[in-house]
C-alpha cells in the first residue's frame, strides 16, 4: 500500500457547517478541498438521512459557508464569494428543489451569522463595517465598481486593530436584515463597538450581543440586547463577562450563551448560562460539569426547547453534551449524546436527528449522524474513501503515564506502517498550541502526523497539565511557570516511550506550533534530549507578546497575573528567548508573516538571538499566512511546511543518508524544489 505523504494534503476533502432541515431528513454541509497551491473551493452538499449519497447543491464557484436551512425547508440560504473578486461573502438563497441561487445582497463588508426570520421572508446577518461605509450606504448596498483603498497612512486608535491575517481599519461589526421580497437591506445597530451574535426571537424581535467597558476592545464584559423591529427600541437584557456572546434564543425569549469568569479568565472554564427574561434569573446549567467548552465551540438549542447542547473537550475525544436549560448549580446531569472516541469539530440538532462533524484515527473528518437522545453515530459520509483505499494509516497507541508529581498524563505514540520489531526507529515529539487546548489521536493535526509516521518517525503526543479536557485544576496547574510544569510532563512522556522496544532513545526530534513553539524552544534550552528541534509561529517573548498579539495578551495577564510594566523582569525570565543562549539542538524557525495572533517579531528575535549565539538555524517565513496556517493555509504552504519539518529532521538522524538541509540546495527534498538530491 502506499503511505501517507505531505503532498497527499492537495487531495484531502473536510466537511463542516452541518445544518439540520427542518423536517429532519436531509443535512447539509459544506465539503471544502484545495483547488490548486493558493486556494480551496468550498461547496455545499445535502445528504439524506436515508443513507444514500450526498449531492452536491451548490455550484463549484468561489468559497461558499453558512448554509442554513428556511423555517419551512423550501430554501437555503448560505454566504458565498461567488462573482467577487475578492473574499468578501454575499447572501445567496437557493430552492431546495433545484434552480439557480439567487443573490440578495452586494455589501461592501461581507456576511456573517446568517438567521432565517420564522416566518421565512427575512434573514438577518453580521457585517463588518466603517464609519464612512454607512454615511455612504455602502453597507447596505455597494457599486460594483466601486474599490477599497488600502489606508495610507494606517492610523490606530484601537486597543486591538488587527485579527486573523486583517487589519480592522475602522470597520465594526454590525446587525442588519436583509428581506427576501425585494433584496432590501436594513440597518439596526450603529456605533463604535462590535456586534457578537444575532438570532430571532419572533418576526419582530431580535436578541445580539456587544462587548461594552471604557474600552470594549480591552472588556471581557457583554450585554445581551433585544431589539423591537417594529419599534426600533433598543432593552439591555443582561450583562455578564466572557469572550463573546453566540446568543441562541427561544421562541418565548430565552436565550443561551457562554460565560467565563472574569478574573484570571484564561485559567478558567466557560459555562453555558440561559438568561429567562420572563422570570429575570440566570441559570448555569453547566455549574455541575468540570469541563470547559471546545475551541470555537457553540451550543444548540434542541428542538423541544428544554435542552442544550454543546460540545466539551473530554480525556483524547470531543464530545457533544446535552443538558436541561433550567438544572440548578449544583446539577451534573449533562449526557454524552455523541463523539466518543472521536473529535467532534461541528453540529446541529434538529428534532429527531443529531448531526455532527467528527475526525477518527483512520480519516480526516466526516459527517455523522445520530439522535438527539444518544446512541452510536452513523457515517453520513466517505469523502476521503477513494484516497484511504490504498493508503496504510497507522493506529495510535493510548499511553497513560505520570509525571514527577504523580498526575497521570495521556498521551499516544504512532509508529510507522509496517513497522519491523527488529528494528529502531527515530522519536518525533509534537506539544500541541493554546495552551488550553486539548489533542486527540484524531484532530486538525492528523495529515502531518500520518505524513511523520510514514516517513519513519514514531510521533509521540500528549495533554499536559495546561490542556483542557481533564477539569478546571489540571487547566490551571500552568499558572505563572508554562515551561517548567509542561516540561515536566513532556519529558516524562518522551522517557516512557524512550523505555519501549522500537524507538530510538538516542534520536528525539522535537516541534510544536504556537504555546507548542514556546515549549520547542523552551525544552531545547533547558534540555539536552533533542537531537533537533522545529520551534513553529511560537511565543518567544512575552513582552513583545503582550504589545504586538490580538486578543491574546489577556494569556499573559490570566496565566502570568503579571503586567509587563509592572513586573518586566519576570516576563523576561518566563520567555524562551531569554535562554536562547542555552540552545545547542539545531533549530529551524518557521512563521507566518500575516500572523496576528502571534506576530512574527518574536520569531525574528529568536532566529536573531540564534544566529549570534552560533546555534545551527534557519528562518523560513510564510507570505500572506496567519496563525492557522498548519490548519488552513495556502495548501502548497501546508505541503511546504511538512516537507521542511522532515526534512531538518532527516538531516540530523544516523537512520537518514542525507546531509543538514543546511549543507543542500534551499529547496533539495521538497516537492517544489527543482534539485532533489534524494
Amino acid at each position: 500500500m502506499q503511505t501517507v505523504e505531505p503532498a497527499d494534503y492537495r487531495d484531502l476533502a473536510l466537511p463542516s457547517s452541518p445544518a439540520v432541515s427542518p423536517g429532519g431528513e436531509r443535512v447539509a454541509f459544506v465539503r471544502t478541498v484545495p483547488s490548486d497551491d493558493e486556494s480551496y473551493e468550498s461547496t455545499v452538499y445535502v445528504a439524506p438521512v436515508g443513507g444514500d449519497e450526498p449531492e452536491q447543491f451548490t455550484l463549484t464557484e468561489g468559497q461558499d459557508s453558512a448554509p442554513t436551512w428556511s423555517p419551512s425547508g423550501d430554501r437555503l440560504a448560505f454566504a458565498s464569494t461567488r462573482g467577487e473578486d475578492d473574499d468578501r461573502q454575499q447572501l445567496w438563497v437557493m430552492d431546495t428543489d433545484g434552480g439557480e441561487a439567487r443573490q440578495v445582497t452586494s455589501v461592501v463588508g461581507g456576511v456573517d451569522s446568517l438567521t432565517w426570520s420564522p416566518d421565512g421572508d427575512r434573514v438577518a446577518f453580521l457585517q463588518q463595517v466603517t464609519q464612512q461605509d454607512r454615511e455612504a450606504d455602502r453597507d447596505r448596498e455597494v457599486d460594483p465598481e466601486y474599490d477599497e483603498e488600502e489606508p495610507d497612512p494606517r492610523v490606530i486608535d484601537r486597543t486591538v486593530y488587527r485579527a486573523g491575517t486583517q487589519y480592522m481599519d475602522g470597520r465594526r461589526s454590525h446587525v442588519y436584515v436583509a428581506d427576501l421580497a425585494d433584496d432590501s437591506v436594513r440597518r439596526l445597530t450603529t456605533g463604535d463597538v462590535d456586534h457578537v451574535g444575532v438570532d430571532w426571537v419572533d418576526g419582530e424581535t431580535l436578541y445580539y450581543s456587544r462587548k461594552v467597558g471604557d474600552d470594549p476592545d480591552d472588556s471581557l464584559t457583554f450585554e445581551i440586547l433585544e431589539q423591537d423591529l417594529e419599534t426600533g427600541t433598543e432593552t439591555t437584557l443582561t450583562t455578564d463577562t466572557g469572550w463573546g456572546a453566540q446568543v441562541r434564543t427561544t421562541g418565548d425569549g430565552r436565550v443561551a450563551y457562554f460565560h467565563t469568569p472574569k478574573e484570571r479568565t484564561t485559567l478558567r472554564q466557560t459555562e453555558v448560562r440561559v438568561y429567562d427574561p420572563a422570570s429575570d434569573e440566570t441559570y448555569t446549567p453547566t455549574a455541575g460539569l468540570d469541563r470547559t467548552m471546545a475551541y470555537e465551540a457553540d451550543v444548540r438549542w434542541g428542538a423541544d426547547e428544554e435542552r442544550l447542547y454543546f460540545p466539551t473537550p473530554e480525556g483524547g475525544s470531543v464530545v457533544l453534551r446535552r443538558v436541561r436549560w433550567d438544572e440548578g448549580e449544583s446539577s451534573d446531569d449533562t449526557t454524552i449524546v455523541a463523539g466518543s472516541g472521536m473529535h467532534l469539530t461541528d453540529f446541529d440538532v434538529g428534532r429527531d436527528v443529531a448531526a455532527f462533524v467528527a475526525s477518527e484515527w483512520d480519516h480526516p473528518g466526516d459527517l455523522f449522524l445520530s439522535t438527539p437522545g444518544g446512541g452510536e453515530g452513523t457515517r453520513c459520509t466517505r469523502l476521503n474513501a477513494d484516497y484511504l483505499e490504498d493508503r496504510a494509516v497507522c493506529q495510535p497507541e493510548e499511553l497513560a503515564f505520570e509525571n514527577p508529581d504523580g498526575d497521570e498524563i495521556q498521551g499516544w505514540l504512532l509508529t510507522p506502517p509496517d513497522v519491523d520489531p527488529d528494528r529502531s526507529y527515530p522519536l518525533v515529539v509534537e506539544v500541541h498550541g493554546g495552551p488550553h487546548v486539548m489533542w486527540s489521536p484524531s484532530d486538525t493535526m492528523w495529515h502531518e502526523f500520518q505524513s511523520l509516521a510514514a516517513a519513519g518517525y514514531c510521533v509521540f503526543f500528549c495533554n499536559p497539565r495546561g490542556s483542557a479536557g481533564y477539569g478546571e485544576a489540571f487547566m490551571a496547574a500552568i499558572e505563572r511557570d508554562w515551561g517548567a510544569v509542561t516540561s515536566a510532563d513532556v519529558l516524562a512522556g518522551v522517557e516512557t516511550v524512550c523505555a519501549r522496544d522500537g524507538v530510538d532513545a538516542d534520536e528525539v526530534f522535537l516541534t510544536g506550533g504556537s504555546f507548542g513553539g514556546y515549549m520547542t524552544a523552551w525544552l531545547a534550552a533547558h534540555s539536552d534530549r533533542f537531537r533537533a528541534t522545529v520551534a513553529q509561529r511560537g511565543v518567544y517573548d512575552l513582552l513583545g507578546f503582550y504589545g504586538s498579539t490580538d486578543v491574546a495578551y489577556k494569556l499573559v495577564e490570566g496565566d502570568f497575573g503579571a503586567l509587563p510594566w509592572e513586573d518586566p523582569e519576570f516576563l523576561w525570565e518566563h520567555s524562551p528567548a531569554a535562554h536562547a543562549a542555552d540552545i545547542d539542538a539545531p533549530t529551524l524557525v518557521l512563521h507566518a508573516e500575516n500572523d496576528f495572533r502571534v506576530p512574527v517579531d518574536g520569531a525574528e528575535m529568536l532566529f536573531r538571538f540564534l544566529r549570534r549565539t552560533g546555534t545551527p538555524t534557519r528562518f523560513v517565513r510564510y507570505p500572506r499566512e496567519g496563525h492557522e496556517l498548519s490548519r488552513s493555509g495556502e495548501p502548497a504552504h501546508v505541503v511546504d511546511r511538512i516537507e521542511r519539518i522532515q526534512r531538518w529532521f532527516d538531516g540530523y538522524s544516523d537512520h537518514r543518508e542525507v546531509p543538514p538541509a543546511l549543507e543542500r540546495d534551499r529547496d533539495a527534498g521538497l516537492s517544489a524544489g527543482e534539485d532533489d538530491e534524494e
